[in-house]
């Protein structure tokens, strides 16, 4: 009977401990900004373009006819 009280008080200790860090999330503005997320997939990104390399070692097989 006795575990029985000491886990109820760490579950309690634990559970606070949430609590606190959850409401000092919200105090420090984790949670303000809730629009930018769903509209940012409509934003395009700029492809990045290929750079085109000059190829200087051209080897081409010769077939023997």
């Amino acid at each position: 009977m006795g575990a029985f009280f000491i886990l109820i008080a760490i579950s309690i200790l634990v559970a606070g401990s949430f609590l606190i860090a959850f409401l000092w999330s919200v105090k420090n503005g984790q949670y303000d900004d809730d629009y930018t997320p769903s509209v940012r997939i409509l934003f395009d990104d700029t492809i990045p373009t290929p750079k085109k390399s000059i190829n200087t070692n051209q080897n081409t097989i010769k077939t023997k006819n």
